[in-house]
């Protein structure tokens, strides 16, 4: 789906997370980024990744690793998702769809027969420069923190 590949230079965001905070790429320079996109917040297959995330995030940290978890759902919905499961990275309100877009995560799905427009759960790692290390579109909800420390 996304037109994005290892080497890119990674779009520059802007974007409200679930505390109304404003995170944008330039704030993580120097840091290797992983941010992942998954379709919505509290739903069963985004839960299980988020949550083997988390339960990883201190190896993320050793590795000098920040996380932005992104979707389209509100700050409120955001917020409590982040707050039901204690995740400790932030999580992008992008109601407006203007990461999502600039990542190139948005278009035609499938499910259970049906056609809709919907986000592609895809993860970026980009490295401290800014550069797109790795885009994983074949994401293993369970074992999603392997996939990126592999």
């Amino acid at each position: 789906m996304t037109k994005l590949k290892k080497g890119d230079k990674a779009p520059s965001f802007s974007a409200l997370d679930q505390d109304g905070k404003t995170h944008t790429l330039a704030d993580y320079n120097g840091k290797k980024l992983v941010v992942f996109f998954y379709p919505k917040a509290s739903t069963p297959g985004c839960t299980t990744e988020a949550c083997d995330l988390r339960d990883n995030f201190e190896r993320f940290q050793a590795n000098n690793y920040a996380l932005l978890g992104v979707s389209a759902d509100s700050q409120k919905a955001q917020s409590k998702f982040k707050d039901k499961f204690d995740f400790p990275f932030p999580l992008l309100a992008d109601e407006d769809k203007s990461v999502i877009g600039a990542f190139g995560v948005w278009g035609p799905k499938k499910f259970m027969g049906r056609e809709y427009d919907g986000i592609h759960r895809t993860t970026f790692v980009i490295d401290e420069n800014g550069i797109i290390e790795d885009v994983i579109t074949d994401v293993k909800t369970k074992a999603h923190a392997n996939q990126i420390l592999q």
